[in-house]
């Protein structure tokens, strides 16, 4: 009998984790049109799953496409996984599609350290420059200027400086979000809030908070 490889536990891995009542697409925006019972639910049946899958299996998922890396990332979002910061920041910075980067900036909001503020001011400066590329600025603004609240630090104001890197993305090709940049932070929030609620259904969730949410 030949060794089980990767290859060979991924579709379990999906099928456990990912596809679940279409798990992938409910977690991120779609979790703020839901009724309150409904989400609640999906919110504990996540973090239950975030405490039952291993590090290994989250790595797996990490390196395929935009659906599992996005429920990878509310899963160590919700288990406080920290280790896995430089991993999702890498994935940021990299841009490689749409859909899974606003979990990555949801997962190091709810990290909530200068390191993780670090890695989002890292996609700023890469990618505000690039008015034709338009995936996860404003959920990197949004986490960002979360953090800066949080942290009493001050990293979004060079990007929203009169005729900073900001003003200038949105000025870009048209199709951009216009949104405040006050309405990015509530939004991704409102998010690491739900992340939040889901952890307290985590039983392997890390005991203690970020010093700046104690």
């Amino acid at each position: 009998m030949r060794p089980t490889t990767e290859e060979d536990k991924l579709p379990r891995l999906i099928r456990r984790y990912v596809r679940p009542g279409r798990r992938y697409l409910k977690v991120g925006g779609a979790l703020l049109g839901m009724n309150e019972r409904d989400r609640a639910k999906l919110l504990r049946k996540l973090g239950r799953a975030a405490g039952e899958i291993s590090p290994s299996e989250l790595d797996m998922l990490l390196g395929r496409g935009w659906r599992e890396r996005k429920t990878a990332a509310w899963l160590i979002a919700v288990a406080g996984r920290t280790e896995f910061r430089e991993r999702l920041g890498e994935l940021l910075l990299a841009s490689e599609g749409p859909y899974a980067g606003e979990a990555y900036c949801v997962a190091l909001a709810t990290f909530g350290t200068p390191a993780d503020a670090d890695l989002l001011v890292a996609y700023l400066d890469r990618y505000l420059p690039s008015p034709d590329l338009s995936y996860d600025q404003t959920a990197a603004l949004g986490a960002l200027l979360l953090l800066d609240a949080d942290l009493g630090t001050d990293h979004a104001a060079r990007f929203l400086a009169q005729d900073g890197l900001w003003q200038q993305w949105i000025d870009g090709p048209p199709g951009k979000v216009r949104d405040t940049p006050d309405s990015h932070r509530e939004f991704i929030g409102r998010l690491r809030a739900f992340a939040d609620e889901s952890a307290s259904h985590c039983p392997t969730r890390r005991h203690g908070v970020a010093p700046h949410r104690r």
